[in-house]
């Protein structure tokens, strides 16, 4: 028999823009063109065109046209080539600007996978590069240098008390509670574990951040703007409810600049400029959020963000050798005792405290497990934040009992490499799946299941970069010397190299942020009008839907 249906589908990682930007760029009203005529439906009478070439601007002009990110952000021209924008007011240039002005003091936050990518390129291990690197803005005036790390811990440990939310309002909430809490076997709640999925109300990614019911399953990351930019555009209310409502690291990062370090030093957070260096150029459109502006101001949390590459160009035009310079270490973010403050954020904690039972009868897969995909056995990579490995090991602690051993985690390759999945597996059955879905090949895939209602996973690690954070298209280009997979390998071992902490709720300095500035632990009330946000519909025009074929 032959199926009746015929499916289009489009495969391909490179969604590409429209043919032409549909923001107004004189103002006013938009005139009686093909675009006009498309978003209304009707046909109508068109003037002849004139022969010749037509002047686009007056002759008196002489001052290039600027589409500010926040139209790039509203359009629905394109979806993810930020990097094709007018960019003007996030680069150095800007930086360098503001640097000059003495009415501005200027902050800078530095990525770990930005400061892996620039160890890389100057032969340096991580702490040598981000000691120099902020020795090198020190030079160039910058008031202080902050490591993402730090705000990644919060991002953790936010993602993590999300989910767990999630799940136990998905099964029933406090039956789930009371078998965790009195140590039973996690395969005792087996009718628990079969219930469908509830469907998520149309405002549910705004209910979450306002403390309302938690959202539905599977959450999925959200600290990727490529690909929530992607959903809102594209997906819309059939998706934002299952994103993760917690803030990415670069955007907690900016929260704890103007609205905790401000208040510290004494400064205005309208006169501080906080920039950002991160490894993707799509981080400048989630700066530039309005949902990252300061309450009833305009004063934006993060004012600008530079990829890797800019700040190797700066490097590079200032002649700076950071071979050549004393390193400086970080200036601290997180509230701490000295000792606390002097240790290097990026050592990774041991696996103590919490709940140490053991199940035998709850177990990782191993090469033997059965599952579903091609098999081969991987470990978990935290290239891109650590999302996957963290909530993956908060929730088998939390919700079974189970304190995972440290080390890598093991994962199974699905379809492509860019497809990992990490399970909990009990007698009865799987316990908890999770998964880690890379470009937009795998994202499209995910986006049908989750549509369909289809979605197997509990949580997904959704990065639109093939490979990650990592791999973003702000990182350096390899040498010649050097294929793009040694590249990556090189980077996984430098940003190893930092770790990232086993537990951050256990963090000394973490505690101390939670009880002095949010006033109250993670996930709570306090923490999501601090640390969450929420997603917006992005209505996709007409001539932007027809410029996909």
């Amino acid at each position: 028999m032959f199926s009746g249906a015929v499916k289009i589908g489009d495969l391909h990682d490179f969604i590409s823009p429209a043919q032409a930007c549909v923001v107004n760029l004189e103002g006013g009203k938009l005139p009686n063109n093909v675009l006009a005529d498309a978003e209304a439906g009707t046909v109508q009478l068109q003037p002849r065109k004139p022969q010749g070439f037509a002047q686009t601007l007056p002759a008196a002009a002489d001052e290039a046209i600027k589409v500010s990110l926040h139209d790039c952000l509203a359009c629905s021209g394109c979806v993810t080539s930020a990097e094709a924008v007018l960019l003007q007011h996030q680069s150095a240039g800007e930086l360098l600007q503001r640097l000059a002005d003495p009415d501005w003091t200027v902050v800078v936050s530095l990525s770990p996978q930005s400061i892996a990518a620039l160890a890389a390129v100057h032969r340096l291990s991580s702490a040598e590069c981000a000691a120099r690197l902020t020795a090198f803005l020190r030079h160039l005036g910058v008031a202080a240098v902050f490591d993402i790390a730090a705000a990644r811990q919060v991002a953790l440990a936010e993602a993590a008390r999300e989910f767990l939310q999630r799940y136990r309002s998905s099964r029933g909430g406090s039956t789930a509670e009371a078998a965790a809490a009195a140590g039973q076997d996690a395969a005792g709640g087996g009718d628990d574990m079969d219930v469908d999925r509830p469907k998520p109300s149309s405002d549910g990614h705004r209910n979450a951040v306002g403390g309302g019911s938690p959202g539905p399953l599977p959450m999925l990351a959200s600290a990727c703007p490529g690909w929530v930019c992607y959903a809102e555009k594209t997906h819309g209310d059939h998706v934002l409810p299952y994103i993760a409502t917690g803030k990415s690291p670069q955007a907690v990062l900016g929260t704890l600049v103007k609205r905790q370090w401000c208040a510290a030093a004494g400064l205005a957070p309208d006169r501080v400029y906080h920039c950002s260096v991160m490894p993707c150029y799509d981080k400048k459109l989630e700066g530039a959020r309005d949902d990252f502006w300061l309450p009833g101001t305009s004063v934006p949390e993060t004012d600008c963000v530079l990829a890797t590459t800019e700040l190797q160009e700066l490097l590079e035009q200032r002649q700076a050798d950071l071979h050549s310079l004393q390193g400086i270490p970080f200036d601290a973010i997180l509230p701490a005792a000295a000792a606390a403050a002097a240790a290097p954020s990026g050592t990774r904690a041991s696996s103590s405290g919490g709940s140490s039972a053991q199940h035998d009868t709850v177990q990782l897969p191993t090469s033997s497990s059965s599952g579903s995909g091609s098999g081969v056995t991987a470990t978990a990579s935290s290239g891109s934040g650590g999302y996957l490995e963290h909530v993956f090991r908060s929730a088998a602690r939390e919700l079974f009992g189970l304190e995972l051993p440290p080390g890598p985690l093991p994962v199974k390759v699905g379809r492509n490499a860019d497809l990992r999945e990490l399970s909990l597996e009990a007698p009865d059955g799987t316990v908890l799946r999770f998964a880690a879905a890379y470009g937009f090949r795998n994202i499209q895939g995910l986006m049908r299941k989750v549509k369909l209602g289809r979605c197997e996973y509990d949580y997904v690690e959704v990065m639109a970069c093939p490979s990650g954070c990592l791999n973003g298209g702000g990182q350096p280009k390899p040498t010649a010397k050097q294929t793009p997979a040694q590249l990556l390998e090189q980077l996984e071992e430098l940003y190893a190299a930092g770790g990232i902490a086993a537990r951050p709720e256990a963090d000394p300095a973490l505690q101390q942020l939670y009880m002095s500035f949010v006033q109250g632990e993670p996930g709570s009330q306090a923490a999501h009008q601090l640390m969450h946000t929420h997603y917006h519909k992005r209505d996709k025009t007409v001539t932007a839907t027809l410029a996909d074929w």
